[in-house]
C-alpha cells in the first residue's frame, strides 16, 4: 500500500527517488545513447556495442530501451497518478536485475555495475515508499 498523507518525509523520499530514476535512464538512453561512460559493458563505446558485448541482438536494445523509457516516465506521471508508481518500480527492478546480471555474465569491474545497482536499490525505495 502506497503513504499517501500520513508520512510527509517518507514520500517526499518516494517522490524523490521516482524523479532521480527517471533521470537517470533518460540520460543514459536519451543523452548518452552514443557516448562512452566509464560504466558500460566491456569498456563499450555506445549502447549498440555495449549490447553486444552482452551477446544480446540488437532489437534488444531497442526493447529493452524502450520498456526503461516508458517505465521512467511512469514513474514521473506517478507523482501525479500514485497508481503507477508500484507497477513502473517493480518493472524498472526487474531490468535493473538483468542489467547487473549482464556486467556479472561479462565479468565487468563490480565498478561497471554501480549505476544499474543504484538504479535497482531506488527503484525497490519507490515500491517500499
Amino acid at each position: 500500500m502506497r503513504l499517501q498523507t500520513g508520512c510527509c518525509a517518507m514520500l517526499i523520499f518516494g517522490q524523490t527517488a521516482q524523479v532521480l530514476i527517471a533521470l537517470g535512464i533518460f540520460n543514459v538512453w536519451l543523452l548518452r545513447f552514443n557516448k562512452p561512460t566509464g560504466y558500460r559493458g566491456k569498456g563499450a563505446a555506445n549502447m549498440r556495442e555495449e549490447f553486444a558485448a552482452y551477446g544480446l541482438p540488437v532489437w534488444a536494445m531497442w526493447l529493452i530501451g524502450g520498456m526503461k523509457i516508458t517505465l521512467a516516465v511512469g514513474l514521473l506521471v506517478g507523482l501525479w497518478f500514485p497508481a503507477l508508481v508500484v507497477p513502473c518500480g517493480v518493472g524498472m527492478a526487474i531490468l535493473m536485475i538483468g542489467a547487473v546480471a549482464m556486467h556479472v555474465k561479462v565479468r565487468d569491474k563490480p565498478a561497471r555495475a554501480v549505476p544499474a545497482l543504484v538504479m535497482l536499490a531506488l527503484s525497490v525505495l519507490v515500491v517500499a515508499f
